[in-house]
């Protein structure tokens, strides 16, 4: 066969149907051979947006996305996009053909050292070293992405494509992760056998073993509040009475006065990252005194963070289902005070529920300014809790929701539910602005039967709103909500914070309407700017998704307050010493 017949079927034999990126020169007789292999190029606007599709099909499918593009420009394109999915601990593999072995080194066309720019950002690079061996390197880059849980690069020259050569088709190899050491297994049942105020932190580590009913098995064993990590609020049934939300920036209050009562600290499936454990809302709530069992498939994040007591390194759902056969044998200290301690969690629960709901508008100084100067302002301007706690009223219990990155859609955590995992797509660690459109195109074309929705401000919004062509022209039909508060909100409330409102590049004033952008693209566009619109405006919109295959874009009116910093720990009261800055303090 030639090995352009080896890499594509490879990907055959890795179920792969769809690849998103924009069509090159460089793998073009490859890609002449996609359609009767059965695979669909979904060719994008931008190639960031085809390594965010990528990464939102794999988080929706628990399967590979994968992305490609022309050698050189379109293959840096994807750095940032790739970047998020290895914090997303994504199964992406991007193929990144290269310039040709003839030329390397002589500066050609678009040639590119295409290795070093993703080596911070993949868990294995596979270069495919002669013709011979492309099959090869293709299946091991399949195989490294799903046993290590994140991106892989396949970097290919691009005359490698062409020739004759003997070629076997290796078959998936899939890692059936264990549930850790017995040793291990014990300390922990031994521990807990003690816990009077056990909580878990459910992780994204239990989405992706598909978990979610063992960590509910384990948490009714033990009567323990079960608190979401930070951007995984898709990890526990929000409707389960020992839910207690999300932790980390703009999480649950009850969650955080619960775990900041816990003794032991299960934590299952997740890196206990630092931004989710930070204060907020004024308390540093994260139990220093507590024992901490953490449960991880990558022993290097046990303890990392966290100093913990027993670390057990194995996959989520399996080590939840040995725990429990533990504690079943085992009387546990909180055995007796179960009740005591369910209407524990359901007080805090309800008076969360009740200050989110007075929670009408930000309290802060500033963000009462800007309501005032809205009074004089003409046209109408949402508060945007209130419109969040709307839109939340208004979702499907079946909805798949992507944030973007900034202030609005941080808040938004507080009122994001879910009742099934593999349903919240956010941009995690890498924190980077137009992630929230593409992501939820590439979650759409994975699960075609869920409605999608897409979260984002109107400065990260114009930073991918292009793929809402991707989305028309191939049928990938999605939901999107645009803030539209006129400024970069996350780095605006640090000016208003730590330099005296000296707003200096935060305004986004503009006279052009998104929904009306959104309609010249081809899709529906909707403009909300009464509060009472809000829900019905989402449920037309995600009727037009489901039943007619419509793209919506809904652009909602909103104040310019701000919710809290991200970080207040980041930054510090700046310091001037010279006498020409002396008054920017």
């Amino acid at each position: 066969m030639t090995p352009s017949e080896a890499f594509v079927e490879t990907l055959v034999a890795n179920d792969v149907t769809d690849i998103f990126g924009i069509m090159g020169s460089a793998f073009m007789d490859a890609m002449d051979i996609f359609a009767p292999a059965g695979i669909r190029l979904v060719p994008v606007v931008h190639e960031q947006g085809a390594a965010h599709m990528a990464d939102g099909y794999a988080r929706a499918s628990g399967r590979h996305g994968v992305v490609i593009g022309q050698n050189g420009p379109g293959i840096s394109n994807c750095v940032t996009g790739i970047a998020a999915a290895f914090w997303a601990h994504s199964p992406v593999v991007i193929v990144t053909p290269e310039a040709g072995t003839t030329g390397i080194g002589l500066g050609g066309f678009q040639e590119a050292k295409q290795l070093p720019m993703f080596q911070e950002f993949t868990k294995y690079q596979g270069h495919v070293t002669h013709p011979a061996r492309m099959a090869e390197f293709t299946g091991r880059c399949f195989d490294r992405a799903m046993s290590e849980n994140g991106p892989t690069q396949l970097n290919i020259p691009r005359d490698y494509f062409y020739g004759e050569i003997t070629a076997e088709i290796p078959q998936p190899r899939r890692v059936d992760r264990g549930a850790g050491g017995t040793k291990s297994l014990d300390e922990a049942a031994a521990l807990l056998a003690t816990a009077k105020f056990p909580v878990i932190v459910s992780g994204g580590g239990v989405v992706m073993a598909d978990g979610v009913e063992e960590c509910k098995a384990l948490a009714e064993r033990l009567g323990a509040p079960v608190v979401n990590s930070y951007q995984h609020n898709d990890s526990f049934p929000a409707s389960h009475p020992l839910w207690a939300g999300p932790l980390g920036y703009q999480g649950s209050k009850a969650g955080m006065k619960l775990i900041s009562q816990a003794d032991v600290v299960i934590a299952l499936g997740t890196r206990l990252g630092p931004f989710g454990t930070l204060p907020q809302y004024g308390q540093a709530y994260w139990p220093t005194e507590a024992k901490i069992i953490q449960i991880d498939a990558d022993h290097t994040m046990l303890g990392l963070v966290k100093k913990i007591s027993v670390g057990i390194c194995g996959d989520a759902k399996a080590v939840a289902i040995e725990l429990g056969k533990r504690l079943d044998q085992l009387t546990l200290a909180c055995d007796a005070t179960k009740a005591e301690r369910a209407a524990t969690i359901k007080a805090e629960k309800e008076a969360w529920e009740e200050e989110l709901t007075a929670w009408t508008h930000e309290k802060d100084e500033y963000s009462l300014d800007m309501l005032e100067e809205h009074k004089n302002e003409e046209g109408n301007w949402l508060s945007p809790r209130q419109v969040l706690r709307e839109l939340e009223k208004a979702m499907p219990e079946n909805v798949m929701i992507s944030t973007d990155i900034g202030n609005i859609n941080s808040v938004a955590h507080s009122y994001l539910r879910f009742e099934k995992p593999r349903s919240f797509f956010a941009p995690m660690s890498f924190g980077n602005c137009g992630y929230a459109l593409p992501t939820m195109i590439g979650a759409k074309a994975a699960a075609m039967d869920r409605p999608a929705v897409a979260y984002a401000g109107d400065g990260a919004w114009a930073m991918s709103m292009g793929e809402v062509l991707t989305a028309v022209r191939h049928d990938i039909p999605v939901t999107a909500i645009v803030f539209r508060n006129r400024q970069w909100g996350a780095e605006k409330k640090n000016q208003v914070e730590f330099y005296n409102r000296r707003f200096v590049a935060g305004e986004l004033d503009n006279g052009e309407s998104f929904a009306a952008m959104a309609q010249t693209m081809g899709a529906e566009g909707i403009v909300v700017d009464q509060l009472d619109e809000v829900g019905p405006a989402l449920k037309r919109a995600l009727a037009a998704q489901m039943e007619e295959g419509k793209t919506t874009v809904i652009e909602v009116m909103c104040t310019r307050e701000l919710g809290d910093p991200f970080r207040r720990d980041a930054l510090a009261k700046p310091v001037r010493t010279l006498e020409k800055y002396k008054d920017y303090v």
